[in-house]
């Protein structure tokens, strides 16, 4: 349907600058934005996807638990967290950090 990537646009634009303002104060070093958005390609279910690199002690699989539980994000929003040990060891090597390095958007840091 016509105009409703340019609307989906607009509303991941909108709670991205939310949450860009919301996550230094709960422990976010950096933040890239990924993805569909990041590459301006943009459908109707285009989510956001955010690569927070953060300093703490939980495991990879419950990292992303705390920015959903704090942020309540209002669209479909996909949290990737790092250490900042863990990103500097895998840039190189992970296919989702790669894509950052190459596409990706640094929104925070």
């Amino acid at each position: 349907m016509y105009g409703f990537a340019a609307q989906r646009k607009q509303l991941l634009e909108v709670e991205l600058e939310r949450l860009s303002i919301e996550m230094p104060p709960l422990g976010a070093m950096r933040v890239s934005l990924t993805g569909d958005l990041a590459v301006n390609r943009v459908t109707p279910e285009t989510a956001l996807e955010l690569v927070v690199i953060q300093a703490t002690d939980q495991p990879f699989r419950r990292r992303a638990d705390f920015w959903t539980t704090h942020l309540r994000p209002r669209l479909d929003t996909s949290f990737f967290v790092y250490t900042p040990e863990e990103y500097e060891e895998l840039v190189d090597t992970d296919p989702l950090l790669m894509a950052v390095e190459r596409d990706g958007e640094v929104i925070i840091g």
